[in-house]
């Protein structure tokens, strides 16, 4: 069976090169004789692929040696949670709202703080919820607090396709925290501006199961005694990921992926080719003389996740219909907003991309 076009927002396409290699060696790696699922995650072979694969996330994204890499579960709506646990420590931290995860990051933290520390508290520092997150705020409409214990974005609204492009990302003199699970390894990154980035696998990086964690090692260290000790970055970072049975098969897949981008050209190469595709499907929304529309600010397109609506909302079943019929999937729209959406992750071909161009410029000619 031919594989078809995945426009999936999450699960989402892995790279073919990746899913052949993992299928040659799923009943016997490298010689081992045994599959990555069933070999001991304390063994010799599953240190090398933990090893390896933060050898080669590390070169990638260039993490300096004073931030920790941890592999862990729970997927980052765990680590709306988690954050706040391990970094309030009595104080306040900020939260700027720009879509549906950043709100939920947000109301979890809320959730949180009062049964930490006396003096921990969550702010709004802004939020374009009026705006049905179309855009980004203002710089007057953000209101920082200088002793703030961090500072939380989202910097890719998975949803409403807002993202914060890597020029408007400033040094604010807190920690700042970021939600990068869509967007993570599309486009070079200074992880130096941040003081930890969390992500979801299972857009971007592999199979759903896994999150990552890069955290400065100043972070480490101010959890609870209360606090669960799986749940506890210092104790996690110590232990190297390994306090508990990791996401094994998870990590092995991550680390073929970053090994396909490093092939790729890095994270320099990937942005390349991710622009050409976002440049394809906006100029296909945006020529389409309103039969297509796309609501976000074009300051703040994502190049990753792009929603679209058409003018005639009852041809959408048909638009899906036809769309499946022609070999593209996953482009439904999320529930909460409607219409449709295309998802171009990193091992979304650019030959896909075109395909779907041409599909909609097709459509919108036979129905406009």
């Amino acid at each position: 069976m031919a594989r078809l076009h995945n426009f999936s927002a999450g699960p989402a396409a892995l790279p073919e090169e990746v899913l052949r290699q993992a299928q040659e060696e799923l009943l016997d790696w490298r010689g081992s004789g045994c599959s990555v699922m069933e070999m001991s995650h304390r063994g010799k072979e599953f240190m090398a692929i933990l090893a390896e694969a933060e050898a080669d996330l590390r070169a990638l994204m260039g993490i300096p040696a004073q931030y920790k890499v941890l592999f862990l579960q729970g997927g980052a709506t765990q680590q709306f949670a988690q954050i706040p646990l391990n970094l309030l420590a009595g104080r306040s931290a900020d939260y700027i709202v720009t879509g549906s995860w950043s709100e939920k990051a947000f109301k979890e933290a809320q959730k949180i703080a009062p049964s930490l520390a006396q003096g921990s508290s969550v702010r709004l520092a802004a939020t374009t919820k009026a705006s049905h997150y179309t855009r980004l705020p203002v710089a007057e409409e953000i209101k920082l607090d200088p002793f703030a214990a961090y500072l939380h974005v989202c910097t890719n609204e998975t949803i409403h396709g807002v993202e914060i492009p890597a020029e408007r990302i400033a040094d604010t003199g807190v920690p700042l925290v970021a939600d990068m699970s869509s967007h993570i390894l599309s486009r070079p990154v200074n992880v130096e501006k941040f003081g930890l980035i969390y992500a979801g696998a299972q857009k971007n990086i592999g199979p759903s199961g896994l999150t990552l964690v890069i955290i400065h090692q100043d972070l480490l260290g101010m959890a609870p005694l209360c606090a669960p000790t799986l749940l506890d970055y210092a104790v996690q970072a110590e232990n190297g990921s390994m306090l508990n049975t990791p996401p094994t098969f998870g990590i092995y897949m991550a680390g073929l992926v970053f090994q396909w981008l490093q092939k790729e050209g890095g994270l320099a190469g990937i942005e390349a080719v991710n622009r050409e595709k976002a440049a394809l499907i906006y100029a296909a929304i945006d020529d389409s003389q309103g039969f297509y529309t796309n609501p976000v600010d074009p300051d703040c397109r994502s190049r990753m996740n792009i929603p679209f609506v058409l003018a005639r909302p009852e041809l959408d079943a048909e638009f899906l219909a036809e769309a499946k019929t022609a070999g593209l999937l996953g482009l439904k729209g999320h529930k909460s907003v409607g219409g449709m959406r295309a998802s171009i992750y990193n091992a979304v071909p650019l030959f896909s991309v075109r395909v779907l161009a041409d599909f909609m410029n097709d459509f919108a000619r036979r129905k406009g």
